[in-house]
């Protein structure tokens, strides 16, 4: 990857962080003016939640097959992946946020008198946590919609995590056997 490369993906990257953070406060003040109830803001948020994760899922994949296709380093992959993981976590605590804000019911253990900082960070931290399978199980989801957006995480971080690290060197080498057999 040259250098102009690295800047367009450096870009894309950042102006899809800037998407999503924007995205957030959309709803959050969308929400605030009172144009959405609680109830159809947390449905909103699980619409939003659901189309992230298939954006990321095909973009996981776009990066997988393209990095196979190009040889690339399993160094680089990582890194790619790695700001990719870092793009999903972020997005999920957003969306906790913003469930646990339309629907104070949503989530256990969150104590109201935290500030909006204090919430993002315990929103990024189980995010992290579900992320990475690890969750200390202090945060619990309560209602459907946080449940169904938790799963999401899950089942987004298992495929990237389990599926597209673990297996991409013999991805990488079935492509080439196939590769070889079409040429």
């Amino acid at each position: 990857m040259n250098r102009s490369e690295l800047a367009k993906d450096i870009c894309r990257q950042g102006g899809e962080v800037l998407a999503i953070v924007l995205l957030a406060l959309a709803v959050a003040w969308v929400h605030g003016r009172g144009w959405l109830g609680g109830h159809a803001t947390c449905l909103l948020v699980l619409a939003l939640a659901l189309a992230k994760t298939v954006f990321f899922f095909a973009e996981n994949l776009t990066h997988i097959l393209l990095a196979t296709r190009d040889n690339m380093p399993y160094h680089k992959v990582l890194g790619l992946m790695g700001v990719n993981m870092a793009q999903i976590t972020l997005s999920f605590a957003l969306d906790f946020w913003l469930l646990e804000t339309a629907d104070a019911e949503s989530f256990s253990s969150i104590n109201a008198a935290w500030s909006r900082p204090e919430l993002l960070f315990e929103f990024f931290f189980y995010s992290v946590l579900s992320f990475s399978f690890f969750g200390f199980g202090d945060v619990t989801p309560l209602t459907v919609p946080a449940k169904l957006v938790t799963m999401m995480e899950v089942l987004l971080a298992f495929f990237t995590v389990i599926f597209l690290l673990s297996d991409f060197v013999s991805l990488k080498d079935s492509l080439r056997v196939r590769k070889r057999h079409e040429d």
